[in-house]
């Protein structure tokens, strides 16, 4: 260009040209720099505002040996704020264009030079020096993401919130001293056992936390198991024995456990409570933030590649299937949804419903407050009624689809349906007087499908139209929605989906390991943009007299009956395969039927389903029941769908056989005695939808109550242990005295068939109470479950008027 003008100049004897060259200049750096801030058309809208001053930076970042920016949690601010830089600089480019303008037209020769040749470039650094003072100033305030792998004792200020209990109001705070001891703690013990393989089974959040980063740090395999019952454990004892140095006699010798119950202390003989060793042992780091140069000797680093996870899952065969990941893929992870949503997390405190052993639970739970510093509610939610209670500040609510239609069904108002509010898509800045009046919700939800009317009452009465998110054990996050917008599914930055050869998706991403990719089970519709559409499961089709038919397709039938809540169709084996329906009734179609027989019903629905399904594909057996059975992630379970069309021990007469004890318990309830010594028994039992044990106790569905299932295990603990109670004496019987360590963990269901485990424990001879403590476990009977615990206190007490 310049050598351009300076031909024009030699040619045309005019210095004009050479006079306005300057303001050429200014022209284009406006056009550029102007130009920058106004988004591409005819494509999708970009992430990030793609200012010049915010290009720039990216381009610095990547000149750095780590770039820290891009996918950062602080991305979308250093965003706004380069795009106020480039706002400024075409201010400017304006001004000092204008001035050159008038200097070449209304200024003498000397006066145009000294200010294009001097005083415009003091100007230009004038301006770059104060921009970078601001910079500075705005680094300091940026949050900043710290995850497992990269944290030090001076991550974060001593006084530092990390979680809560109950509300944020109530001031029940851990932190981050508390967190730097408490892992010093527990590294201790882990150090000082040999086993490399551990067990850590955590309800409360933060114990998960404390007790995963300080296995991390000692560089232990954490196990993670969707339950710790006796029989599940057993199996992973007899895996590991396959895979390690473990004896046959002594299959788990190579692990250990962590956990935060007594109860599960005895499931391993190397058990650690981590309540009790964080509250025993006082460290340095208790009394004062480390700051000396050896900290980090202290506190050992935390390698994201060599740090293994095994996330177990029950599979498509009801077997624990081992998922291994590394901490890296799920810090990569948790990269992603900050730099999504960052911003609306670092507005809240976060409060889950999910299990930390899921991974669902353990992202979005306890790994992604701690990286962003976000507080987290120890507690887990469970009941609906909690979140009337999440009104004292803004809440971020991890969840998961069966809580969601529960939470809509209890908390929605009696006297309106619920409907969508005016809440715009992505806010919730307005929280929904109409509903449990939250304070600019946030929600959550992961591990099935959200109906849209679901979504849609939850945004009545929570105030917020969930984010769903899609995903797997095996790949982490895979994409996200948000209905209100559109049935389609955004992936993951950075996720490559294919369709395979059988029509299921087929994803590759920074969140996997194996370069390959992992292909799911789901079928699939690719769309422009990468979006897709779900269409089902896989697994979902099954050949029934050789014919082919997807369950997923009956189920979408029954669901679009006016009648339908819910519904669930399993194949199953009798003399031949034969398919069965469980079918949740809404409200009207209660109404519809209220009365009728069961078979008038069945026939219903078979006729319902005849234009749209051959004969012989449609259900043979029905079961109509107020909830389908889902595990805590909201995902239905098919062992438990299958029990649903087993004879109950409640359809069956009292046992025929001698050697079968029958006991008679409240309500007309028989149990069958499978097994009993002195101390010890087993029984077996189930509650029929008929009993009044789930009239008037809650509204909706049915649920047994806490105090039904204590009087029915009281009633057999004293049927089958009352005489050899040590307390028992002519004229004298067994009286409930107390009970202790009462938990009652999962929702017991009608018809449902139960075990219950009574273990007798005599008093002491020095004892100080002359009690006799009856302990219980009330669970499925392949003992994955757990339904309730505790142990029930018995005293002698005179009998009167015999």
């Amino acid at each position: 260009m310049l050598l351009g003008i300076g031909a024009f100049c030699f040619f045309s004897h005019s210095p004009l040209a050479l006079k306005l060259y300057p303001l050429c200049i200014n022209a284009l750096l406006l056009a550029v720099f102007a130009y920058s801030l106004v988004p591409p058309k005819g494509k999708p809208r970009p992430k990030l505002p793609p200012s010049m001053a915010f290009r720039f930076a990216l381009l610095a970042d990547k000149m750095k040996p780590t770039p820290t920016l891009q996918g950062s949690l602080g991305e979308k601010r250093v965003a706004i704020y380069c795009r106020k830089v480039t706002i400024a600089w075409c201010l400017f480019f304006v001004c000092n264009g204008g001035f050159s303008l008038f200097s070449v037209f209304w200024l003498s020769d000397a006066a145009w030079a000294l200010y294009n040749g001097g005083i415009s470039y003091i100007l230009i650094g004038t301006f770059f020096a104060i921009e970078l003072a601001l910079r500075k100033m705005t680094d300091k305030t940026l949050p900043k993401a710290i995850p497992l792998s990269a944290f030090t004792p001076n991550s974060r200020k001593a006084d530092a919130v990390l979680c809560f209990s109950g509300t944020f109001s109530e001031k029940q705070y851990k932190t981050w001293k508390d967190f730097l001891a408490q892992t010093a703690a527990l590294r201790k013990t882990i150090e000082a056992t040999p086993q490399t393989r551990w067990i850590l089974h955590c309800n409360d959040y933060w114990y998960f936390l404390l007790a995963y980063t300080a296995l991390l740090q000692c560089k232990k395999e954490v196990l993670l198991l969707p339950n710790i019952s006796k029989a599940y454990i057993a199996e992973i004892a007899a895996d590991n024995a396959s895979t390690t140095s473990a004896t046959p006699d002594k299959p788990s010798a190579s692990l250990a456990l962590l956990c935060d119950t007594e109860e599960a202390l005895a499931l391993l003989e190397c058990s650690f409570h981590v309540p009790r060793i964080v509250e025993a042992h006082t460290v340095e780091t208790s009394t004062a933030q480390p700051s000396t140069a050896d900290a980090k000797l202290a506190f050992p680093t935390i390698h994201p590649e060599e740090a293994c996870i095994v996330i177990y899952t029950s599979g498509t065969t009801g077997k624990p299937k081992p998922v291994k990941q590394r901490l890296k893929e799920l810090e990569n992870d948790n990269a992603f949804v900050l730099s999504q949503w960052g911003e609306e997390c670092l507005k809240r405190k976060v409060c889950s419903t999910t299990s930390p052993q899921h991974i669902y639970g353990l992202l979005f739970s306890v790994m992604l407050p701690f990286v962003a510093g976000i507080p987290f509610r120890r507690e887990r939610i469970e009941f609906p009624e909690t979140f009337t209670t999440l009104n004292d500040d803004s809440y971020l609510i991890v969840t998961v689809p069966a809580l969601l239609k529960r939470a809509v069904e209890a908390l929605a108002p009696p006297t309106q349906e619920a409907a969508p509010s005016q809440t715009p898509v992505g806010g919730g800045e307005k929280s929904d007087k109409r509903g449990v009046g939250l304070r600019s919700p946030w929600v959550f939800s992961s591990g099935g499908a959200l109906p849209v009317e679901t979504a849609a009452a939850t945004e009545q009465v929570l105030g917020f139209w969930p984010v769903e998110i899609y995903g797997s054990t095996e790949t982490a996050g895979i994409a996200w929605r948000q209905s209100k917008q559109g049935p389609e599914w955004r992936p993951f930055e950075k996720v490559h989906l294919e369709k395979n050869a059988e029509g299921c998706l087929l994803v590759k991403s920074p969140y996997i390991q194996n370069a390959k990719g992992f292909a799911t089970g789901d079928k699939v519709q690719l769309l422009p943009h990468g979006r897709f559409l779900l269409e089902g499961r896989a697994d979902m089709v099954v050949k029934i007299e050789e014919k082919r038919i997807s369950l997923t397709e009956i189920e979408n039938r029954l669901l679009h009956s006016p009648l339908v809540a819910e519904a669930a169709v399993v194949a199953l084996e009798g003399k031949r395969q034969f398919l069965a329906a469980a079918v949740v009734l809404n409200e009207k179609g209660k109404a519809h039927f209220k009365g009728a027989e069961k078979f008038r019903v069945n026939q219903y629905f078979r006729e319902y389903l005849q234009p749209f399904v051959e004969n012989t594909l449609i259900p043979k057996r029905w079961r109509y029941v107020e909830a389908l059975p889902k595990n805590p992630q909201g995902k239905q379970q098919k062992q438990a769908l299958q029990q649903l069309f087993q004879p109950s021990e409640n359809d069956l007469p009292p046992a025929k056989d001698e050697k079968l004890k029958t006991l008679l318990l409240p309500q007309g309830i028989f149990a069958t005695v499978l097994r009993q010594t002195e101390n010890e028994a087993l029984v077996a039992l189930a509650v029929p939808d008929s009993s009044l044990y789930f009239d008037g106790h809650f509204s909706g569905f049915q649920i047994l109550p806490a105090v039904a299932q204590f009087e029915l295990i009281e009633a057999c603990a004293k049927q089958l242990f009352g005489p050899h109670m040590p307390l028992a004496q002519p004229g004298v019987q067994p009286s409930v005295h107390s009970a202790r360590r009462l938990k009652f963990s999962t929702m017991v269901s009608p018809n449902m068939r139960l075990h219950l485990e009574l273990q007798l424990e005599k008093p002491a001879q020095n004892a100080k109470q002359n009690l006799s403590f009856v302990r219980f476990a009330l669970k499925s009977p392949d003992q994955n479950t757990f339904y309730s615990t505790g142990a029930i206190g018995y005293e002698a007490c005179e009998r009167k008027g015999l």
